[in-house]
């Protein structure tokens, strides 16, 4: 008695425990009750660890449990639904890396519980297999359209036509997870549930799958591929600003508004219903699950407007419309094999030769005349759109194919440089030698106005002098041509050193002036220094002048072999559009 208590105890914990997570994670403030029921469901999806568990492992663990053989309304009691479970996340740890294994126990505890609370709320400590079945194979990974095939197989008949009744007590155990999550009255279970999915009469596998994966699906099913949507852009990245919150980027869903231009939202501050400026809640927004660059929209648009793209793919395969046995699915044969060690891709790949051989002996064992009108147009339209999905795929190969070699040809490619050494070597040699007479100009240029800034100040000083020499005789006329000479030499300096360095006037006029110099104006010679200067300024023009014309012949010879090299690319560049 103590025990079973304890136990008991233990299991309102684990119960409770998983609800006060899901509370923490605060969904009530997401506006719209569709996207708030698939948020909860993928939480318990994740924290149960059933996303890991695909839709084949699944069906597996049903055939390896014996529920193949039992009838839908047959009653398993906790103990045995423990065990199940037990078997399904054993095999799953098996078939994970040991660095990404799983709390088997947690797993376990966490969804016996939801399941005893969802499906057993008069606790009676039994489950019916139709109840887990249905909740199970909804709430475990994979693809939609696989789940959705094996639900068909369960609620059809003989012929492969479903039962009406079987879908209605489906919806009933289906609906039954968004009010265990407290979202029952958007999408609790009414009589006129069925009704609103399938007004027709006779309902076969394509039609199921057309109606339960259109776009919108029924109202009371809108959350079951919201969710597996919300799966697969959980990790998608948009380089996009939101327009509310000024994140700089977005995780998961994009929505675009239709009237405003350019406003957009993350999807936090959509499903919370935020909006500013010129933008209202009651705008048509467009959700989006991927970025594409302004360059692939602008090639997908090209493509499209020249047939290369299908304007619109299916949202699902057409499958034969051949009847399945409601308790030995196709599935199911596939998953036959006496090894349950990780044969998840050997499974898919025996299921999948073995739909390739019934539909090569169905076309061989069955006359023409037995087959219906409907079915042989059916079969020519599968075939033609077939047809036309390999002529497009190869057709896009092609213009990729074609669109790389002319990348290729007009971009410059190391191997069309090395197509002449020789002219890279002479190149190169020009270069460096180009390099070394701009180095050398340079040197010549500092030294040139270092000399400058010398002939100013000297010039200066010997102006100073003769006024001074002047100023002593009292103006004597006897001096008045050489001074005279000396004071105007200063301009024909300046406008010689305009033509390629500017003139600097220093602060002190003695500034840059030499020993040298200075001793030679103390012995009464300046003419002869400054002479000296005059010619050496000059010499210095006439080295300048001969290296700025070397410089000119080196650039036009540089230039004549890059011109050849690129005309030599440009031959090869026409040689292969000519191949």
């Amino acid at each position: 008695m103590i025990e079973e208590g304890s136990k008991r105890g233990k299991a309102v914990v684990e119960k409770r425990q998983l609800f006060m997570e899901m509370r923490a994670q605060n969904f009530d403030v997401i506006r719209l009750s569709t996207y708030r029921t698939a948020c909860k469901l993928r939480f318990v999806h994740k924290r149960c660890n059933l996303h890991l568990v695909d839709v084949w492992n699944m069906i597996e663990a049903f055939r390896d449990n014996g529920l193949n053989t039992l009838d839908h309304g047959a009653e398993i009691n906790v103990s045995r639904l423990e065990t199940i479970l037990s078997s399904i996340y054993y095999q799953l740890n098996k078939r994970l890396p040991t660095t990404h294994q799983i709390n088997v126990e947690q797993s376990i505890g966490l969804l016996l519980n939801f399941m005893v609370a969802t499906y057993d709320s008069e606790s009676h400590g039994k489950l019916t297999v139709f109840s887990m079945k249905a909740m199970l194979s909804t709430m475990c990974g994979g693809k939609i359209v696989d789940k959705l095939r094996y639900i068909f197989s369960q609620i059809s008949d003989s012929s492969g036509v479903m039962v009406f009744a079987k879908f209605d007590q489906f919806l009933r155990e289906v609906l039954k997870l968004p009010t265990a999550v407290f979202e029952g009255p958007s999408f609790g279970y009414t009589e006129h549930s069925l009704r609103t999915c399938f007004p027709q009469q006779k309902i076969v596998l394509n039609t199921f799958l057309d109606v339960l994966m259109a776009d919108p699906p029924p109202q009371c099913l809108v959350w079951l591929p919201l969710m597996h949507r919300l799966a697969n852009v959980e990790n998608v990245f948009h380089p996009v600003e939101c327009s509310y919150c000024r994140s700089e980027s977005m995780m998961g869903f994009r929505y675009r508004c239709q009237q405003c231009h350019g406003y957009q939202l993350c999807q936090s501050c959509f499903w919370r219903g935020h909006a500013n400026g010129p933008h209202s809640n009651q705008h048509q927004m467009k959700e989006h699950s991927s970025w594409k660059s302004p360059a692939k929209k602008l090639s997908h648009a090209i493509s499209k407007s020249l047939g290369c793209v299908p304007i619109g793919e299916p949202p699902h395969p057409v499958f034969p419309e051949q009847a399945e046995r409601p308790q030995d699915p196709p599935h199911a044969v596939v998953l036959e094999s006496p090894s349950r060690l990780d044969e998840e891709h050997r499974l898919i790949a025996r299921y999948a030769a073995r739909l390739a051989a019934e539909a090569g002996n169905s076309t061989q064992q069955c006359p023409p005349s037995d087959l219906g009108f409907n079915f042989d147009a059916n079969k020519q339209q599968r075939q033609l759109i077939a047809e036309l999905e390999n002529k497009n795929r190869e057709i896009l190969q092609e213009i990729q194919r074609l669109r790389l070699e002319h990348e290729q040809a007009s971009q410059p490619t190391p191997e069309k440089a090395q197509q002449n050494p020789t002219l890279l070597t002479e190149l190169r040699l020009l270069r460096h030698r180009k390099d070394e007479l701009e180095r050398r100009m340079s040197a010549l240029q500092e030294s040139r106005r270092e000399l400058m800034v010398q002939l100013e100040g000297l010039m200066r000083l010997l102006k100073d002098e003769e006024q001074k020499q002047g100023s002593q005789s009292g103006g004597s006329p006897h001096s008045s041509p050489s001074h005279g000479a000396g004071c105007s030499m200063p301009m024909p300096i300046r406008s010689t050193s305009a033509g390629s360095t500017p003139t600097h006037t220093p602060q002190d006029c003695l500034a840059g002036v030499g020993g040298d110099v200075l001793e030679a104006f103390a012995q009464g010679v300046p003419r002869n220094l400054r002479n000296d200067l005059l010619v050496a300024a000059d010499s210095i023009t006439n080295t300048m002048s001969s290296l700025v014309k070397e410089l000119h012949s080196v650039d036009d010879g540089m230039d004549e072999e890059e011109t050849n090299m690129r005309n030599g690319g440009e031959r090869g560049t026409m040689r292969v559009h000519r191949q």
